[in-house]
C-alpha cells in the first residue's frame, strides 16, 4: 500500500475516535511535507477535528510546507484566535508571507492578536517588498559580537539555536551591529575555548542589500553554494538571512513563471497555481495572448493574398507553405531558449551579447545550408525540377538564418529594455518567424516565377 493511502487511513481512524495522542504520534513519525499533504486530502470537518488535537507548534509545521493558496484554504477554516496562535509558532519568513498574502482587515486583525514584539517583527518583515531579499529573509539566526570568546560564543549558539532558522552559520558583528565578518559552526567547534571570534572569524562576508531582487538572491547563494546569505541594510547592519530552502522555492517559482510565459499563458499566476483556479479564470489568463497572436497571425493569410498571383500560376508551392513556416518556427524557439536560459542563470552579460549573435548566426548559417541542401535534392527528385528545388532550398536557408538572428536577438533586446525576454518566447516568436519565413518565401519564388511554370 502506498505511504500515502496507508497515512491517510490512519489518520481518519484517530480522527474518528478522537485519539489525541495517536495523532500526535503519526505527525511526529511522519515528514511534514507527506502530512502537510493529507491535510489537503481530508475534507473540512476532518481538518476542524485534527486542528483541536494538535497542539500549534505541530500545525506550524506542517502549514509552513503548503503553497500560499492552501495555506489560505487552511486558514479560512480556523478563527483568528488560532491563526495566530499558529504564527507565533512558524519561523518569522513564513509567517510573514502568510499573512503578507491577507487582505487588509484580516492581516491587522491577527496583527492586534499577537504580542507586540512579534506584531512589530512582522511588521518589519512585510514593510518589504514580496519579491526582495528583505520579504524573503527571516530574522530568527544566530549573530555573536566580535569580542566574545568561542565558549561564550557556543554559550551563545545554545540560547537561540532553538529558534533559529539554520546554526551552519554564525555572523559576526561590531558594537554598532554592522556585519563584519562570519563564522562556520566547524570552526567554531575547533577552536580553543578562549580564542576571540574576531580572529577566527572570516573577513571577506558576501552579503545582499534588502532591496536585491529575490531572484538575483538565488544565483549569489548558487554561486557561492551557501546555506544561507546574510542581508542588510543601507548601513552594513545585519537585519536577516535568506536559507537555502526559500532560495530553492524561489528558483521553482521562477522556472514555473519562465515555463508558463514560454507557452504565452501569463506569470506567477499561470505556473503550477493553474490547476487550482477554475476553468473560466485559466481562460482568461490565456486569452489576452492569444488574441494578439490572432492578430498578428493575420497577417500571414495577408502575405499569401499577396502573392496570390505566384500561387495561382505554381500551385505546387503551397505544398511547401508548413514546411517554411514550421522550420522558422522551430529554430527560432531553439535560440530562444538558449538565450532565455542564458540570461536567466546570469551567463549573458553585456560584452557577452555581441559574441552570442555571431555564434547563433553562425548557427544559422550552418543549420540554413545543411537543411537547404537536404530539402533541394529531395524537392528536385520528388519534382523533378531542379529550379524549384532551388527555391525551396534557398528560402528554407535564408529563413533558418533570419529566424535564428530573431530568436537570438528579440529577447536580447527585450533584457536590455527591461521587458521579461520569457514574454518574447513560445507562440509569439513562433508566430513573428511564420510571418518572416513566408515573406521570404514567396518573395524567393516570385523572383525566379520564370523557372519555375
Amino acid at each position: 500500500m502506498p505511504v500515502r493511502d496507508r497515512l491517510l487511513r490512519e489518520f481518519l481512524a484517530a480522527i474518528e475516535k478522537k485519539e489525541q495522542q495517536q495523532l500526535i504520534e503519526l505527525v511526529e513519525d511522519n515528514q511534514p511535507y507527506d502530512i502537510a499533504q493529507i491535510l489537503l486530502i481530508i475534507n473540512a470537518a476532518q481538518r476542524k477535528e485534527l486542528f483541536q488535537h494538535l497542539p500549534n507548534w505541530l500545525l506550524a509545521d506542517l502549514i509552513q510546507e503548503l503553497d500560499h493558496e492552501d495555506q489560505q484554504l487552511i486558514i479560512s477554516e480556523i478563527s483568528a484566535k488560532k491563526t495566530a496562535q499558529i504564527l507565533t509558532e512558524m519561523s518569522s519568513d513564513d509567517a510573514a508571507d502568510l499573512v503578507g498574502e491577507l487582505d487588509d482587515e484580516k492581516r491587522q486583525e491577527l496583527l492586534a492578536l499577537l504580542d507586540d514584539e512579534e506584531a512589530i517583527e512582522l511588521r518589519e518583515l512585510l514593510q518589504y517588498p514580496e519579491n526582495s531579499a528583505g520579504g524573503l529573509m527571516t530574522t530568527e539566526f544566530v549573530v555573536i559580537p566580535k569580542a566574545y570568546t568561542a565558549c561564550e560564543a557556543i554559550d551563545k549558539l545554545r540560547e537561540l539555536a532553538p529558534d533559529a532558522e539554520t546554526v551552519y552559520y554564525l555572523y559576526v558583528v561590531d558594537e554598532e551591529e554592522k556585519l563584519i565578518g562570519v563564522l562556520s559552526l566547524r570552526d567554531l567547534i575547533v577552536a580553543g575555548p578562549e580564542t576571540i571570534i574576531a580572529e577566527i572569524m572570516y573577513e571577506r562576508v558576501v552579503s545582499v542589500p534588502t532591496d536585491m531582487d529575490q531572484e538575483e538572491v538565488a544565483r549569489v547563494m548558487e554561486k557561492y553554494d551557501f546555506l544561507a546569505v546574510p542581508v542588510v541594510d543601507m548601513s552594513m547592519k545585519l537585519v536577516g538571512i535568506v536559507t537555502i530552502d526559500d532560495a530553492m522555492d524561489v528558483i521553482k517559482d521562477e522556472v514555473s513563471e519562465d515555463i508558463a510565459k514560454f507557452g504565452g499563458i501569463g506569470g506567477k499566476e499561470a505556473g503550477v497555481q493553474d490547476l487550482n483556479i477554475g476553468a473560466f479564470d485559466a481562460a482568461k489568463k490565456r486569452i489576452p495572448w492569444l488574441a494578439l497572436l490572432l492578430l498578428i497571425g493575420i497577417m500571414s493569410g495577408n502575405i499569401i493574398a499577396q502573392f496570390e498571383e505566384t500561387l495561382d500560376q505554381v500551385i505546387i508551392l503551397a505544398v511547401f507553405i508548413p514546411m517554411i513556416a514550421d522550420m522558422a518556427g522551430n529554430t527560432g524557439t531553439q535560440s530562444l531558449a538558449v538565450v532565455v536560459r542564458g540570461l536567466a542563470t546570469g551567463e549573458f552579460i553585456g560584452k557577452d551579447a555581441l559574441r552570442l549573435i555571431k555564434r547563433e548566426a553562425g548557427v544559422g548559417v550552418i543549420i540554413g545550408t545543411v537543411n537547404g541542401l537536404l530539402i533541394s535534392v529531395l524537392v528536385a527528385l520528388w519534382q523533378q525540377n531542379i529550379w524549384l528545388g532551388f527555391v525551396i532550398g534557398f528560402s528554407l536557408w535564408v529563413t533558418l538564418f533570419f529566424a535564428t538572428l530573431a530568436g537570438t536577438i528579440v529577447p536580447l533586446l527585450m533584457d536590455r529594455l527591461k521587458i521579461d525576454p520569457a514574454i518574447a518566447s513560445g507562440p509569439f516568436i513562433t508566430t513573428i518567424n511564420d510571418i518572416l519565413g513566408l515573406t521570404i518565401y514567396f518573395t524567393v519564388a516570385t523572383r525566379f516565377m520564370e523557372y519555375l511554370i
